[in-house]
C-alpha cells in the first residue's frame, strides 16, 4: 500500500485532510504534519475538522488553512482529488453530521490510521495498529516513500505533538524502539520538544484545576476487591467549574495511576449524551468491552465509548458489567 500511496501522492494536486470528532493531540498533530508535508511537496491542501478542538490544541492550527465542519463548510468539494482520513478507522468516527460527507465524497479516499479493525471505506488504507500513534505512522509512511527530506520543523512539530499525547508522554506499552528513533530524528531537524510539552501540559486555568481537584477528591470511586476505579461528572458539575473543552483531558489516567488500580473508567455528561473513557494496563484490556457495551472501541489499553442513556442509567449498567471488565485476559 505504500507504493499505492506514493503513486497517488505524486498524481494528486488538491487535497482535503480530515480527522475524527473531538480531535485529540494525535488527530491534530496528524493533520497538521500531513498538511505541511503536502505543502512542502507543492500540493494545495485544506484541513477539515468535525468540531472545535480543545483550546490548548488551537495554537497548533494557527498557520494552516482549516475549517470546522459544524461551523459551516463552503468549499467546492468537486475541486479536491483526494480525501485523507487520518487517525480514524471508520466514517462514523467523524460524527453523525459529517459521516455522509465522508462516505459520499467524490474523490479518492486514503486512510492512515493506527486503530484496530479498520472499516473498508477508503481506496487506499494504511493501517498499523502496532504503531503507537497515527503521527508516528505518518513519519513511517514518509520515510518508506523516500520523502524524509520533506520533513521540516513544521511537519515535525505535528508528528511530535501526536506521539507525545497518544503515548502518555512516551510511557504506554505502545512505545517501541522505533518511537525513540523517530524522536531522535525530529530533535535533529529542530523540533523544540520543550515548547510543545509546555503548550499541552502547562496551560491550566484556576477553574480547570478546581474541577480536576473536585473530581479526584469528591467523585473518585474505587471498587473493593477489584483493580478498578471510576470518576463521573454531571453537566451541572461541569458548569459549576466553568468547564471548557479539554479541562478533563487526562483525568482517566490519574485514576489509573493509583497503586493497585489496573482499570480506569471516566464518565462525563454532555448535552448530547455520556462520553466515556476507559484505560487499563497489565493483563486487562478495554477495547472489546467498550465496543460490546458502549458503542465504542480503540486500543487494548485505551478506548472510548458513548451512551445515549442518562448518566445514572449508564453507570448502573457499567456496575452490572464490572465482573466482565475485570477478567484477566
Amino acid at each position: 500500500m505504500i507504493d499505492a500511496l506514493r503513486l497517488h501522492l505524486d498524481q494528486s494536486q488538491k487535497v482535503l485532510i480530515t480527522t475524527h470528532k473531538s480531535p485529540d493531540g494525535d488527530a491534530i498533530g496528524s493533520v497538521v504534519s500531513w498538511y505541511f508535508l503536502l505543502k512542502n511537496l507543492g500540493k494545495e491542501a485544506h484541513i477539515l475538522i468535525p468540531d472545535r478542538p480543545a483550546d490548548f490544541l488551537l495554537p497548533f492550527l494557527k498557520d494552516v488553512d482549516y475549517s470546522i465542519f459544524d461551523q459551516g463548510f463552503t468549499r467546492d468539494i468537486s475541486s479536491f482529488d483526494t480525501l485523507y482520513c487520518l487517525d480514524y478507522n471508520g466514517a462514523s468516527r467523524v460524527g453523525k453530521d459529517m459521516e455522509s460527507f465522508v462516505l459520499d465524497f467524490p474523490a479518492t479516499k486514503v486512510m492512515i490510521d493506527h486503530h484496530p479493525h479498520p472499516q473498508d471505506f477508503c481506496h487506499i488504507t494504511i493501517s498499523r495498529p502496532d504503531v503507537c500513534s497515527t503521527a508516528q505512522l505518518i513519519f513511517e509512511c514518509i520515510e518508506e516513500m523516500g520523502l524524509l527530506h520533506a520533513i521540516d520543523e513544521a511537519v515535525g512539530n505535528g508528528i511530535y505533538l501526536g506521539m507525545l499525547t497518544d503515548t502518555g508522554s512516551f510511557r504506554f506499552p505502545s512505545v517501541k524502539a522505533k518511537t525513540h528513533e523517530v524522536l531522535a530524528h525530529l530533535l535533529k531537524i529542530g523540533v523544540n520538544h520543550v515548547n510543545i510539552h509546555e503548550a499541552i501540559y502547562d496551560v491550566n486555568t484556576v477553574s480547570r484545576l478546581q474541577l480536576r481537584g473536585y473530581a479526584i477528591a469528591e467523585k473518585l470511586e474505587l471498587f473493593p476487591g477489584l483493580p478498578l476505579g471510576m470518576i463521573s461528572l454531571t453537566l451541572e458539575e461541569l458548569h459549576r467549574f466553568h468547564y471548557q473543552k479539554g479541562d478533563t483531558e487526562g483525568l482517566v489516567n490519574v485514576i489509573l495511576s493509583i497503586e493497585g488500580i489496573s482499570i480506569a473508567a471516566f464518565f462525563v455528561e454532555h448535552e448530547d449524551g455520556i462520553k466515556i473513557s476507559f484505560r487499563s494496563k497489565g493483563n486487562y484490556f478495554v477495547n472489546d468491552f467498550s465496543n460490546k457495551h458502549f458503542m465504542g472501541g480503540g486500543h487494548q489499553y485505551a478506548a472510548g465509548g458513548f451512551s445515549n442513556d442518562s448518566l445514572g442509567v449508564t453507570i448502573d449498567r457499567f456496575r452490572s458489567l464490572v465482573g466482565e471488565l475485570t477478567q484477566v485476559k
